[in-house]
C-alpha cells in the first residue's frame, strides 16, 4: 500500500511539473527586454542558435542587464552635447558592449551613435557586417588605437560616454585620456591586465620603501602583480577626480567568468579636486613612480 501510494504521488508530481512548463519561446519572451533583438543576441552566442536560453546563456544575459543597469541610469540623467548622444567603446573586441547598449538604451534615441574603437581589423570589419545585416545604422566601428582615437577626423569633437570593458594594461589609460580630451560626461571602466605599474615596482623596488615592512607587499611575484593592479587603479580614480570627476568604484559581478571585476563609474561635476592630485602625485613618489606622472597623468603637469 505504501509503496503504490508514493508511485502515484509521483506520477501526480510529474504531470503537475510537465503542465507547468513554460513553452521555451515564453522563457526566453520573460527573459528580454521589449524589443530586444532576438537575432543580436544569437550572433553574440547569449541565446542558442535556434532562440533558446540554456544555463550558461542565461548567466551571460544577467550579466548584461547587471551592466546595462548602471549605464542606463547614466544615459537617463546626462544631457547630450550636440542634442543626440555619442557613445565611444574602446578596446571594442566584437563589439559586445557596444552592440547590447545601442540594442537596448540608443536604437530609439534619435541620432544617439556609438563608436567601437578596436585594432583588430578583423574584428571591426566582423562588427560592420553585424550592424548592417541588423538594420543599426547609427553603430560606427573604427580600425584604430584608443591612443590615437583623440586625433582622428571619424570621432566628433565631444563625446557624451566613453567606455572600455576589459581594455588590457594601459589601453584604460588611454581610454581615459581620451575622455578628458573629448570633455566626455561619463565614463565607464573594468580595467583588465594592469601590468605597466608592476613591471615599474620591480624594475626601481621602490627604493624609498626598500627598507620598510611595506617591501613585504611585493615581494613575491604575485603579490607585485596583485599590488600593481591595486594601485593603478586607486591612481585612476585620484586622477578623474583631480579632473572633475565624481568617482563611484564598485564590483561588476562575474563577467565571463572573469576575476577583473572592478568597475569605476566616473561623471562629470566640473570641480576639481586639487587633493586629489597632491595625493596621486604623494603615492608616486612614495613608490619610486614619478616617472609615470606626465606619461599616464599629463593634465596635472604644471598645477599644484
Amino acid at each position: 500500500m505504501n509503496q503504490n501510494a508514493t508511485k502515484k504521488r509521483a506520477a501526480s508530481a510529474r504531470q503537475s511539473g510537465a503542465g507547468s512548463q513554460k513553452h521555451p519561446e515564453d522563457a526566453v519572451r520573460e527573459a528580454l527586454r521589449p524589443g530586444q533583438s532576438v537575432e543580436l543576441l544569437k550572433a553574440l552566442h547569449i541565446l542558442t542558435r535556434d532562440g533558446r536560453l540554456n544555463q550558461d546563456s542565461r548567466r551571460k544575459l544577467k550579466q548584461v542587464e547587471h551592466l546595462v543597469q548602471f549605464i542606463e541610469k547614466i544615459v537617463g540623467e546626462l544631457a547630450p552635447h550636440a542634442g543626440a548622444l555619442t557613445l565611444a567603446d574602446h578596446g571594442a573586441g566584437k563589439s559586445y558592449l557596444g552592440f547590447i547598449l545601442y540594442d537596448l538604451l540608443l536604437k530609439g534615441q534619435d541620432g544617439a551613435t556609438v563608436y567601437g574603437i578596436e585594432t583588430r581589423p578583423e574584428l571591426v570589419e566582423r562588427s560592420r557586417a553585424l550592424a548592417d545585416r541588423l538594420g543599426f545604422a547609427r553603430m560606427r566601428f573604427l580600425n584604430i588605437a584608443a591612443a590615437d582615437a583623440v586625433q582622428d577626423a571619424a570621432l566628433p569633437e565631444r563625446i557624451d560616454i566613453v567606455t572600455a570593458l576589459h581594455a588590457c594594461d594601459t589601453a584604460t589609460d588611454d581610454a581615459i585620456a581620451f575622455g578628458l580630451a573629448k570633455k566626455a560626461q561619463a565614463m565607464v571602466l573594468v580595467p583588465c591586465c594592469q601590468a605597466e605599474l608592476a613591471a615599474r615596482l620591480r624594475m626601481n623596488k621602490a627604493l624609498q620603501l626598500s627598507r620598510t615592512p611595506l617591501a613585504e607587499l611585493w615581494r613575491h611575484p604575485l603579490h607585485t602583480r596583485e599590488l600593481g593592479s591595486q594601485l593603478t587603479n586607486v591612481l585612476r580614480c585620484l586622477y578623474l577626480e583631480s579632473q572633475g570627476y565624481s568617482v563611484t568604484v564598485t564590483e561588476l559581478v562575474g563577467w565571463e567568468h572573469s576575476l577583473k571585476n572592478e568597475l569605476i563609474i566616473a561623471r562629470w561635476t566640473g570641480h576639481k579636486k586639487r587633493s586629489a592630485g597632491e595625493r596621486l602625485r604623494a603615492l608616486l613618489d612614495e613608490f619610486g613612480l614619478g616617472a609615470l606622472g606626465p606619461l599616464r597623468f599629463a593634465a596635472l603637469a604644471g598645477t599644484q
